[in-house]
């Protein structure tokens, strides 16, 4: 969904022409439900939708983030939001109208999902605007928390991203930790910026119903290891809404692909406690993200995030190949699930 809303923004992919139904699902032989769950309860084993209740043998949350803008002051009302569906569109309508001035893009809460989606769209943009003959009366400017652009991708990958971002001409100012925003106006802890247009990727938080379950501090994410188990028995959490530390300092980031490997991983875990068999199988922390760069190129990150001593990483030079490559990932990905 996250390079769905990518392609909306610079107006090669329409939102409904990009859905597909769920229900599909059922020709795997499982039964689809679609309600909301209020409740889990892993005591006795239950968890409480809107409508029913159901036991389990075993559970896997895999609930995601939500966006909480609200924990940044004025951080909603006076900009758009990157991951917010609704705001895609108006950000794609308005960079198209823009003849100058200045954008503001803001990693505004850490950690956040797809970590590279940010400059994905910060150079879609800039293409956008190339496109409009736009770019060259409006500066681009990209704020984050962290002094380096990607850290979880290291210091080459984040140098290589860096130099990227300045050959389009887009300035990234590294620890900048957004705490406020006016009108055309964001603050940080140490210093301002003014802009006219303000798309930012907002703070994220575990689901309310997580949290009210036991499974994670309020602000926090659930922690498991390699195997994705919680302190629950036969619980487990894969994809954004659990944690696993790789050092002290470094989480694996909340992608899709880590988030599909894990689920492989569980998946074999309990077939083989229903076969009373060996339970093998963790997640192994490889896996790769695409960073599309714009004109139909994009570049390849490949990860190694339990590499020792430290994270393996590599960004892949950008081509038109590799967006080649972006385009089949999807497609295989809705024929393989649903």
């Amino acid at each position: 969904m996250d390079l769905v809303k990518l392609w909306i923004i610079n107006g090669t992919r329409e939102f409904e022409l990009s859905k597909r139904p769920i229900e599909t699902v059922t020709k795997k032989g499982i039964e689809f439900v679609n309600e909301d769950v209020l409740k889990i309860d892993p005591v006795n084993k239950a968890v409480r939708t809107r409508y029913r209740q159901f036991h389990y043998d075993f559970l896997i949350i895999a609930l995601g983030v939500e966006l909480a803008p609200e924990k940044i002051p004025g951080l909603k009302e006076n900009g758009f939001i990157l991951y917010d569906i609704n705001d895609v569109p108006k950000i794609r309508d308005t960079i198209r109208r823009v003849k100058s001035g200045k954008i503001a893009m803001a990693i505004t809460g850490l950690p956040y999902k797809c970590p590279p989606a940010p400059f994905e769209a910060a150079l879609l943009i800039r293409t956008v605007l190339e496109e409009t003959g736009a770019s060259d009366s409006v500066q681009m400017d990209f704020f984050s928390p962290t002094p380096i652009t990607l850290p979880a991708g290291g210091p080459q990958v984040s140098e290589e991203i860096f130099q990227i971002l300045k050959s389009k001409k887009i300035e990234f100012h590294g620890n900048h930790k957004t705490v406020a925003v006016e009108p055309n106006k964001i603050k940080f802890e140490e210093g301002e910026a003014n802009f006219d247009i303000l798309i930012s990727v907002p703070p994220h938080k575990a689901p309310s119903v997580v949290v009210e379950a036991g499974f994670a501090e309020s602000g926090k994410f659930i922690a498991v290891d390699k195997t994705c188990k919680t302190k629950y028995d036969r619980v487990y959490a894969i994809g954004d809404v659990n944690q696993i530390m790789v050092t002290d300092k470094i989480a694996v980031p909340k992608a899709g692909i880590f988030a599909e490997a894990e689920g492989i991983a569980v998946a074999r875990n309990i077939i083989s406690q229903i076969k009373h068999e060996l339970e093998n199988a963790v997640f192994d922390g490889k896996g790769g993200c695409f960073l599309e760069t714009g004109k139909g190129t994009a570049g390849y990150i490949q990860v190694d995030m339990f590499a020792t001593p430290d994270p393996l990483t590599q960004l892949q030079t950008s081509s038109t190949e590799h967006f080649v490559e972006k385009e089949k990932f999807e497609q295989d990905r809705l024929k393989k699930w649903l």
